[in-house]
């Protein structure tokens, strides 16, 4: 099973749109948190039929429209601030946040942990887990003012390996 991993779109429609064009074939999606507007369950839902298991980021503001929204769409499951998932066979944690995040590492009962929030790629295996941080769809990090790579990770249940894409004008590119 292959799964797309990406957080903190933060509005950003264009992005998220290359995103949904240039997707290479999957078989789920999870999202970290901060969609922001409710109007983007519908582009995730709309652009992707598939499962999409949804986290709420500190930037979701509008809960209500967002969760009446989701509730529209099947393929769309919302989680709250933590979601715990059994994915090709594979035990996965997902929170917004990384001190959240590192900490279900130690626990040692997940396969991958993935996290947003910081909008840093990352990809770390501590142990047997892999610690994922697909970055920002956004590609801007406001902790420092500075334009960072829209991108994202798809993760592979089987050979528990995970691959870092960008998110360019044109389409998709490997990344880093």
């Amino acid at each position: 099973m292959k799964i797309v991993i990406i957080s903190d779109i933060h509005d950003n429609v264009w992005n998220l749109q290359r995103l949904l064009d240039h997707l290479p074939e999957t078989d789920a999606m999870i999202f970290c948190g901060d969609l922001c507007s409710p109007f983007i369950i519908s582009l995730l839902a709309n652009g992707y039929s598939l499962p999409i298991h949804i986290v709420f980021g500190n930037n979701d503001g509008d809960l209500f429209r967002i969760t009446g929204n989701a509730a529209r769409f099947e393929n769309v499951h919302l989680y709250g601030e933590f979601a715990e998932l059994k994915l090709g066979g594979r035990n996965i944690g997902v929170s917004h946040y990384p001190e959240i995040a590192r900490s279900l590492v130690s626990n040692s009962i997940y396969d991958v942990v993935c996290y947003g929030h910081n909008h840093e790629f990352s990809i770390e295996k501590q142990e047997q887990t892999l610690l994922l941080n697909p970055g920002p769809v956004m590609g801007f990090n406001p902790s420092t003012g500075l334009d960072v790579p829209a991108s994202f990770i798809i993760y592979d249940t089987e050979a528990h390996k995970a691959a870092g894409y960008q998110i360019v004008e044109n389409g998709i590119l490997s990344f880093p």
